[in-house]
């Protein structure tokens, strides 16, 4: 399904958008890759969406991604004897591992990693940081705290400590089990929760097996220390906003959001903008004005995809908030003043014959009368470099493998187009002729650049490029052989 748009977008699939003419219509809407949120719905309900996703995409003729989101560890207090309690500024407040109901001056809060991590001075956050206490003494198994900021706690409310770096894997023992479903249901993308290394990556990767892309949610201090180490190990990334403008300061999250994008960029590695991006059509069929700039403004530095979470997944309005991102990006990437921002920002990367290969083919069709950059890719390599050169012309990526293509949803620019296992060069610009055309992309009159590499069939081997006709007989008659 041809886009007017690069920039690709994911919605959250909930019980808004839980039957199969929902998720058509979300597709058709604008929606390139569905999430499925582990920390809602049991194994049935998620492999029922998983199969109305797949129908949707094989109805269509269109590969649509599929994003898994693990739930990550989940830091909560315990429950109060009265249900909640008024916690006042200034006032002393104790946690600890007492099973105990908590009252006004204390609660459990019953994970002994965190009272082992903790140092005086350091500051806990619940519930969504609208309560801030700071610690003045603490144990292995108690941490007395002066309340900063006051209000109202209640029953297993979530914790956050931004200060620290916490001894705890990014998986439980529910993600592990939720992994090994989701793999094994045959999923594109894993987004793992709670990452603070690259070693909890390298856990997932590992249990993963090669049968899920891993994407990195950067939602913790400690993440965004380390997200260059991260990055490397990681497939792709999620600016998760919601959680990182808890544990920082607000006005934190958008200058390193939009460094994480360039690092991101730069890395050829695809980059979601997620959280709250129009979050008032969970009620209203109409954004506010400063969320459509707020969806424009990642458009602008250049991401792969914007998300939609709550509301396209509980929303009353999950087509309209589609609609809505879909209409953005194309009034955005129609402004001269985008190209002007993308290529200011793109960085050269010349470390290989590939990077040369992609690069050329970008320059070649921004100096000619060149319609559409196709390229030919098993994993998804030369796609997504090509997709980081970030050109004007569409880059249609031509693959045997259903799995790639529906991998590359995610990409910024891609069209994927699946195509059948060629083996001599001919036979791959041939293909692209006719999938340029098919695609509307060009006519027998036009011009396609084509790269791919040789031999056929084998990642990283990008190392050739070819300016060719659209018509199938000049390219025999050019190339006889």
């Amino acid at each position: 399904m041809r886009r007017l748009r690069n920039v690709k977008i994911v919605a959250t699939l909930g019980p808004a958008s839980n039957t199969y003419e929902m998720i058509r219509k979300l597709h058709e809407a604008g929606a390139d890759v569905f999430r499925l949120n582990m920390s809602h719905g049991s194994h049935e309900e998620i492999r029922e969406r998983h199969r109305m996703i797949r129908q949707v995409g094989d109805d269509l003729q269109s590969p649509i991604g599929i994003l898994a989101d693990l739930q990550g560890p989940k830091l909560r207090v315990g429950v109060f004897a009265n249900g909640a309690e008024e916690l006042v500024e200034g006032a002393p407040f104790r946690l600890d591992l007492d099973k105990a109901e908590g009252d006004a001056t204390r609660v459990c809060l019953p994970h002994p990693e965190i009272f082992a991590a903790l140092e005086p001075g350091a500051s806990l956050l619940v519930n969504d940081g609208k309560i801030r206490l700071k610690v003045t003494a603490c144990g292995p198994d108690f941490a007395d705290c002066t309340v900063v900021t006051g209000g109202t706690i209640s029953n297993r409310k979530g914790v956050n400590v931004p200060d620290v770096l916490l001894p705890l894997a990014a998986l439980s023992e529910k993600d592990r089990a939720d992994l090994e479903f989701v793999c094994e249901l045959g999923v594109d993308w894993l987004a793992l929760s709670f990452v603070q290394r690259p070693e909890d990556v390298n856990e997932a990767r590992a249990l993963a097996k090669g049968r899920a892309a891993i994407l990195s949610k950067i939602e913790k201090p400690a993440a965004v220390k380390s997200f260059e180490a991260i990055l490397e190990v990681s497939d792709g990334i999620m600016v998760a906003r919601g959680d990182l403008g808890v544990e920082l300061p607000v006005s934190a999250v958008p200058p390193i959001q939009k460094r994480l994008i360039r690092k991101c960029r730069s890395a050829g590695k695809p980059v979601i903008v997620a959280t709250q991006m129009l979050e008032s059509m969970i009620e209203s069929p109409m954004p506010t004005r400063a969320e459509v700039s707020d969806v424009a403004t990642a458009i602008y530095e250049g991401a792969d995809a914007v998300m939609l979470s709550a509301e396209s997944a509980a929303g009353n309005y999950p087509v309209e908030a589609v609609t809505t991102m879909n209409d953005v990006a194309v009034a955005v990437e129609s402004d001269p003043t985008y190209r002007d921002i993308i290529e200011a920002s793109r960085q050269a990367v010349r470390t290989s014959v590939a990077d040369g290969i992609v690069a050329a083919a970008r320059e070649i069709a921004e100096t000619t009368d060149i319609k559409a950059i196709c390229c030919y890719t098993q994993s998804g390599t030369t796609a997504l470099l090509t997709a980081r050169e970030r050109p004007r012309v569409p880059i249609i990526a031509m693959t045997s493998l259903r799995r790639t293509a529906q991998r590359l949803a995610l990409s910024w620019g891609t069209n994927c187009v699946m195509t059948g296992a060629v083996t001599r060069f001919k036979e791959a610009v041939v293909n692209s002729a006719r999938a340029a055309r098919a695609q509307g992309y060009a006519d027998v009159t036009d011009q396609i650049v084509v790269i791919a590499g040789v031999p056929f069939n084998q990642p990283g081997t990008t190392n050739i490029l070819r300016v060719a006709p659209c018509d199938e007989r000049l390219i025999y008659a050019t190339d006889p052989g």
